[in-house]
């Protein structure tokens, strides 16, 4: 490790899920970090791990060389970067902003253009992978925004995810991840109708999963969800209520530009029914609550 007085001085705003686990591996990874999120504990957690907790967003970023974010949508992204006690009225020019928040794209491009306006710059990096990848560093990120931007982000993302990419412009690491999302949703959906067919036809469950996994049935999703599946356990990885919000970025993003998403409506709608009977909090593995429900089950 080099000297690590000469790592660049990160603010971290948000600290949920994802924010802090990811916050704790560039700690590890030798960076100093100020962070502030609303969640005192959280906070604690932070300090806990060697961070530095702020009192506000203001004094997180007024010294920060890059800020990263990770709020759970476009009102809250919105909310932390603009008027007099955000982001952009209190971070110093020529500081680069890492959005990690999964918003919709013209969010992002927006944010940016402000942002320019200030000298600050700005790139969308939105993550998947879940909890586990968040804890594990091995998360997927894909970014918008300009190159040399990219550039100087590279080795902080390199300490938080293991594929990261530049999509495009500002705004691609967004419509890249609605992709991500559009894909997971349907993936676990198939997954979660498999189970119930499965499981009324009094085939052993573990050893089907197995076997499908070892196939071209098998996915990132099977593997990581098989236990939510196996034991109907759906402590939240990522909630319902996130994966309701990403489907309509998806929905709304894919009307704009005149592409049909026929399955994704669909699985939209059954996410959106899922939130409707009060399993909003639930991980989106829980999907087979509803299938188990069209089927018969009291659940």
């Amino acid at each position: 490790m080099s000297n690590p007085a000469a790592l660049p001085s990160i603010a971290w705003i948000g600290l949920g899920i994802m924010g802090s686990p990811m916050s704790e591996n560039l700690l590890k990874a030798g960076y100093p970090v100020t962070g502030f999120t609303l969640e005192q504990d959280k906070l604690e957690r932070l300090a806990a791990a060697g961070g530095t907790a702020a009192g506000s967003i203001a004094e997180a970023v007024k010294d920060a060389d890059v800020i990263i974010t990770m709020v759970p949508a476009s009102p809250q992204v919105e909310a932390i970067n603009y008027g007099p006690e955000g982001i952009l009225e209190n971070a110093r020019p020529g500081a680069l902003i890492i959005d990690m928040s999964s918003i919709t794209p013209q969010t992002s491009i927006d944010l940016a253009k402000n942002a320019a306006e200030k000298g600050i710059r700005v790139i969308d990096a939105p993550v998947s992978g879940g909890e586990a990848g968040a804890i594990e560093a091995v998360l997927s990120i894909m970014v918008g925004g300009e190159q040399a931007d990219f550039d100087a982000a590279l080795p902080i993302l390199e300490a938080l995810g293991k594929t990261i990419v530049l999509c495009g412009p500002h705004g691609s690491g967004q419509t890249v991840k609605a992709a991500n999302q559009l894909i997971v949703a349907v993936n676990i959906q198939a997954c979660a109708e498999a189970v119930v067919f499965l499981e009324k036809s009094g085939v052993n469950l573990t050893a089907a999963l197995d076997v499908l996994n070892g196939g071209l049935a098998g996915s990132t999703v099977l593997t990581r969800k098989k236990d939510n599946f196996l034991n109907r356990d759906f402590k939240p990885g990522f909630r319902i209520d996130l994966h309701h919000k990403d489907m309509g970025i998806v929905t709304d993003a894919a009307r704009n530009v005149g592409a049909a998403l026929p399955v994704g409506a669909v699985v939209a709608q059954l996410v959106a029914s899922l939130r409707a009977q009060g399993d909003g909090g639930l991980d989106h593995s829980a999907l087979l609550r509803a299938v188990e429900r069209l089927s018969g089950a009291q659940v």
